[in-house]
């Protein structure tokens, strides 16, 4: 199976997520009585979307909260594994974007296939801002300029472009009376 289509698969935290809520909510006994429902109800409910635009992520039942992402959005990525969660093979990954926030945007728990998801998010992140990029260039160069298929053409392109900007220039140095000693 394609990484892609096993991280579109993942809709669920994995069941050992339950088992890391239960062990931290013994650590504290004390509070335990209020933490460990609140963990249990947040497991039951938490739910994963990936598809081909970004992520989705929505959990609880009273308060209920959704976070979606696009990948473009996505800055920077980080893999977080504690004792308790290496112990049950886990990871979360924090996903921060540039809303000037020092936590992560988005929090995802419960994976045991960390590394794959952070490759996979990673090359989707990268990807858009390659095609950003590309199609920066593309928009910033489209202004009827042919594409040169060899060295010759590039020579010609370059040429046309030169002379379309000596006559803005010109153009220009008419319209405000300026000289401009051109060449």
């Amino acid at each position: 199976m394609i990484a892609s289509e096993k991280v579109f698969a993942i809709t669920r935290p994995h069941p050992k997520l339950l088992t890391l809520y239960i062990l931290r909510g013994f650590i504290l006994p004390p509070i335990s009585f209020i933490w460990l429902p609140i963990l249990y109800f947040r497991y039951h409910t938490m739910k994963y979307r990936f598809d081909n635009e970004g992520i989705s992520m929505s959990w609880g039942i009273l308060f209920r909260q959704e976070v979606n992402l696009t990948y473009a959005r996505i800055q920077d990525i980080h893999l977080t594994s504690g004792p308790l969660q290496r112990w049950l093979g886990l990871a979360d990954i924090h996903i921060q974007t540039a809303s000037g926030s020092m936590t992560a945007e988005m929090t995802i728990e419960g994976l045991q296939e960390s590394e794959m998801m952070r490759d996979f998010l990673y090359s989707r992140m990268r990807g858009y801002k390659d095609t950003a990029a590309k199609g920066a260039a593309i928009g910033a160069t489209a202004v009827e300029t042919p594409v040169a298929q060899d060295e010759g053409e590039l020579v010609a392109v370059l040429k046309r472009v030169e002379a379309e900007l000596r006559s803005a220039r010109q153009s220009i140095e008419r319209a405000t009376g300026v000289d401009g000693g051109g060449s």
